[in-house]
C-alpha cells in the first residue's frame, strides 16, 4: 500500500479510502435500505482494511440512518481497540435535528454535530472533520471560525470540504488567509471515468492551493465494475437494479464506450475493470486516496488491488480511458484549449 500527504499537511494517508455508507443494516425509511451490509459484516470489513494496510476511513453523521454508520464504527472502535491505527474522516452539514437549526454550517450547528459524532464514534477526537456541501445560508468565515475552534480544543485535527464549488473554495481559502484559521487541506467530490467535471476548475483549483482530492462513487454506482452490458438488465439484487431512473441514465454512447476501454485494459493486465477505474483515479493529478465502498469480503480484496495496479498502469492505458471517457468542456473552456491547447 501507498501513502500520500493529504493535500499540503503532514498527514499520511493510504491511496485507498474505505468508504462506510454501506455498514449497518438500514430500515425501509433510509435510502440505502437493503444496499448495506450487517455489523459483523462491517467489523470484518474493517479489521481486513486496516490489515491491508488501509489506514483511512470515511464516514458521515447522515450514512445509514440517524448516525448508523457512525455507531457502527464506534462499536467497533470500542471492540476492536484500533482507533489509532486509523485515519477518522467523517462529515457534518445535512438535516440530522429537527427545526431550523437541525440542518446547515452555522457555529450553533457545528457544535452539536462534532459532540454528536464524537459520541456516535466513541472517540475523542476527528482526524478529518469535512463540511458535506456548502452552505450558502451560512457565512463562509463563520463556518471556518468554528472549525478552527474545533482544532483549538483537539476535538478537530485537520478540517476539509466536500461538494463545493470552485469559487466557493477558493473564497474559503483566502477567508482563511485573511483570518489566519485553519485552512481546508482536502476536497471530497464526485470523480470517476464518468463524471470528470471535476477537471474543468476544481482540479487547478486543488493542485495550486495544496488541497488532496478525494474521489467520492469511484466506480459510479457500481456501472465501472463490469457487471453491467449493453441491452442486458442490471444483475438483480444490484444497486443500479435499485436505482432504475439511474441506469437508464448510463445508456449512451459515452458510457458503453467507457466500459469497453476498462475491459480491454483489465484484460492486458490481467484485473477487473473496477481495479483498473480505482488505478486511473490515482494517476489523476491532485488525487491523494480514493474512496471506494465494500459490503462484502470479496469487494474489499478485489478493490484493494487497484493501489498496486495504479504504478503498472501504462501512459497509453492512461490516454486510452482519458479519450474514451471524454467529455464537453463547453465554454470558456474549450475555447481557451482551442487557443492554448489547455486551459
Amino acid at each position: 500500500m501507498e501513502y500520500r500527504n493529504l493535500g499540503a499537511s503532514g498527514l499520511k494517508v493510504s491511496t485507498l479510502c474505505l468508504g462506510t455508507m454501506t455498514f449497518g443494516e438500514a430500515d425501509a425509511q433510509s435510502f440505502m435500505h437493503k444496499i448495506g451490509c450487517d455489523e459483523p459484516t462491517s467489523f470484518s470489513i474493517m479489521n481486513k482494511a486496516l490489515d491491508a494496510g488501509i489506514n483511512f476511513f470515511d464516514t458521515a453523521d447522515v450514512y445509514g440512518q440517524d448516525g448508523l454508520t457512525e455507531r457502527v464504527i464506534g462499536r467497533w472502535f470500542e471492540q476492536d481497540k484500533r482507533r489509532d491505527d486509523v485515519v477518522l474522516a467523517t462529515k457534518f452539514r445535512f438535516r440530522m435535528g429537527e427545526g431550523p437549526n437541525g440542518t446547515g454550517a452555522s457555529r450553533l450547528r457545528i457544535t452539536r454535530a462534532v459532540e454528536a459524532s464524537l459520541r456516535r464514534l466513541k472517540t475523542d477526537r476527528v482526524d478529518l472533520y469535512q463540511i458535506h456541501m456548502q452552505d450558502i445560508e451560512t457565512p463562509e468565515e463563520e463556518t471556518l471560525r468554528a472549525l478552527d475552534d474545533l482544532v483549538r480544543q483537539g476535538k478537530v485535527l485537520y478540517i476539509g470540504a466536500s461538494n463545493y464549488a470552485a469559487y466557493r473554495l477558493v473564497e474559503s481559502l483566502w477567508a482563511s488567509a485573511r483570518a489566519r484559521t485553519e485552512r481546508f487541506v482536502a476536497l471530497q467530490a464526485q470523480y470517476s471515468l464518468v463524471v470528470r467535471d471535476l477537471e474543468r476548475e476544481h482540479v487547478s483549483v486543488c493542485t495550486r492551493h495544496g488541497l488532496g482530492i478525494l474521489p467520492w462513487s469511484p466506480l459510479a454506482g457500481g456501472f465501472l465494475t463490469g457487471k453491467y452490458r449493453k441491452e442486458q438488465p442490471p444483475p438483480a439484487g444490484s444497486r443500479l437494479a435499485k436505482w432504475e431512473d439511474r441506469m437508464k441514465g448510463f445508456d449512451t454512447p459515452r458510457h458503453w464506450r467507457i466500459l469497453a476501454a476498462l475491459d480491454a485494459v483489465a484484460a492486458e493486465h490481467g484485473a477487473t475493470p473496477a481495479q483498473v477505474a480505482l488505478a486511473w483515479l490515482l494517476r489523476k493529478p491532485g488525487v491523494t486516496s480514493v474512496i471506494f465502498g465494500a459490503r462484502s469480503l470479496a469487494q474489499l480484496d478485489d478493490n484493494v488491488k487497484a493501489a498496486a495496479l495504479a504504478s503498472a498502469l501504462r501512459e497509453g492505458d492512461v490516454q486510452r480511458l482519458d479519450e474514451a471517457s471524454a467529455f464537453e468542456l463547453g465554454y470558456p473552456y474549450e475555447f481557451i484549449r482551442r487557443i492554448q491547447g489547455r486551459w
